[in-house]
Parts: C-alpha cells; structure tokens; sequence
C-alpha cells in the first residue's frame, strides 16, 4: 500500500512537471506521457517493478524539463524515446514478475493437493487393511503416477520461469542496442537511419563507421529471429532522376549485402530504393540535401510483416 502511495505521487508530480507551464511537445514526448499514466493504473507495476518504475518516471522527468525549457526537439525526442522504453521496461518486468507469483501460487496449490491425496490415501489404507494384494498394488501405482505428474509440474514452473527470464533479459538488451542506434519507433517498426556520412562521396562504398553500426543491427537481428528489416535508399534532388535512382539502388544494396555477409539470412532483408523521393528536408541547402541523402533501415516488430511506406512518408 505504502509504494502504491509513493508511486502516485511520483506520478503525480511528474504529470505536474509537465503541466507547470506551457512547455513545447512532440508525438514522442506525448506518447511517452500516455504510457507513463497506463503503466501508473497499472496495480502490478507497483507491486513488481517500483525501481524500474522509478527510473521511468525520472527519464519522463527530465525529458518533460527539457520540453519545458524549449530545448531542441531531437533532444526532446531523444530523453522521451528513452523514458518510452523504461516505462515499457517497467511494464515487462511487472508482467514477467506476475507470471512468476502465479507460478508459486499454482506450486502451492499443488502441494495442497497432493497432501489431501497422501492424508486420503493414508484413510483408505487404513480402512481397507485387509483389502486383497491386487487393490495395494492399484495403490502403489496411483502414487507413482502422483509423483510423476508432480515432478513434470515442477519440470514446467521451471522452464516457463527461464523463459519468462529470458524474455526480460532480451528485451533488455534489445532496448540498449536500439538506444545505442538511435532508432526511432514508427508504426511501421524501429528506424535506423544511415546518413550520407557514412557512406564514400557520392558513392555506395560504407565507411568504417558505417560498418560499425550495420555490425550493431547484425547483433540485434541475431537475438531477435522473429523479426525481418527492409532497406530504403534515398538522395537528394541533385542531379538526374535516373542518376539518383540508381545511386539510392546501389546504396540500398550495399547495406542489405553487409548485413548478409555478417550472418543476417537473406530471407529476412528486403530493400526498396526511392530515389530523390520522400525527402525529410527540403533541398535548399547543403546541409538539407546532407540529411535527405541516406538510407533507412526499418526493422519489424515482433512476428509482424512491415508495412509499405504511405505517400508523404
């Protein structure tokens, strides 16, 4: 009672943290106050997770200051990006921990059970004493199959325990690779994009530092099976249409053959080149055109296909 108390009003001066003035947003930072307030209703958050809820309302925290001191909004994005991945940390472990309180539960029940059968069994063999030979070995047997079913009940609590663990600790690890790439999540899945520095001028040959971060997506496609990534190439609007086409291709085909040689399955890269279209700034100055020169990375939410990219975006 007393941390569901401390949480509300943890909660509370967080929502007034962002209320106290007129502060800037974002969708991000939005969306992070949303899930903030769902994961406070939530009564199992307060029960299994009040620390990593307490990291997520400092993340949310400073991510409201900084809105509130109109910093810039990839930093806004940025400090609610992360306070959106510990508030669905906080969530995850509250769920795992759960799933973990019903399993002793169930143990529990278990072992009640099986005492009344042994206090019953005990009865009736004391009752039937001076049963035949035939009925004892019918007992025997009932009590052995009582064993083994307690025994694959204990084997089940046990793995689902490791599987609930091991979920944890992947998603954990999933949400600092993805920080580390400062991925941002659409609804199409988490993008990482490539800029044009990382690329040779005018040219579809990877830098170094290119390949460093395409080894850091490898790792997370290597723990993550169930999800796919599709490689989009784009340019700015310098130069022909079909120049540009074919060097968005050419770059595009790049990302997606270094991913495969670092052991991702070809089955689960797709690529699509754009050309000069669907650009994220206009192309008045250098430094725009920079920005729209670059190749995006979109990597599938779990066990989901990707959705085409929508006119305008």
């Amino acid at each position: 009672m007393k941390t569901r108390s401390t949480m509300s009003l943890l909660a509370a001066a967080v929502l007034a943290t962002a209320c106290a003035t007129s502060p800037m947003t974002t969708p991000t930072l939005d969306q992070a106050r949303a899930d903030f307030v769902s994961a406070n209703n939530n009564p199992q958050i307060a029960q299994y997770a009040p620390l990593e809820f307490k990291q997520a309302s400092d993340a949310l925290e400073q991510a409201n200051a900084a809105a509130a001191r109109r910093e810039s909004l990839s930093d806004v994005d940025r400090l609610a990006y992360v306070a959106k991945q510990r508030i669905a940390t906080a969530m995850e472990v509250a769920r795992a921990k759960a799933a973990e309180a019903d399993i002793a539960n169930a143990s529990r029940e278990r072992d009640q059970v099986r005492l009344a059968a042994r206090t019953a069994e005990a009865d009736r063999a004391k009752r039937d004493a001076e049963a035949a030979q035939s009925q004892a070995a019918q007992a025997q047997q009932q009590a052995q199959n009582a064993q083994m079913q307690a025994q694959a009940a204990q084997q089940q609590a046990a793995a689902t325990q490791e599987q609930n663990a091991a979920l944890v600790q992947r998603a954990a690890v999933l949400e600092a690779l993805l920080v580390e790439l400062q991925a941002v999540k659409t609804e199409r899945g988490y993008i990482v994009t490539i800029g044009d520095v990382l690329f040779a001028t005018n040219q579809a040959t990877l830098t170094p530092n290119g390949m460093s971060t395409l080894r850091k997506l490898a790792d997370v496609m290597a723990q993550n099976p169930n999800r796919t990534v599709l490689v989009e190439g784009f340019t700015d609007s310098t130069g022909s249409s079909s120049h540009n086409q074919e060097l968005s291709q050419r770059r595009a085909e790049a990302v997606a053959s270094a991913l495969g040689g670092m052991g991702v399955p070809r089955d689960r890269i797709a690529m699509k080149a754009y050309g000069e279209a669907f650009p994220v700034a206009a192309n008045d100055t250098a430094s725009n055109r920079q920005l729209n020169r670059r190749v995006e990375i979109v990597l599938s939410n779990e066990n989901a296909q990707i959705p085409p990219r929508s006119a305008g975006r």
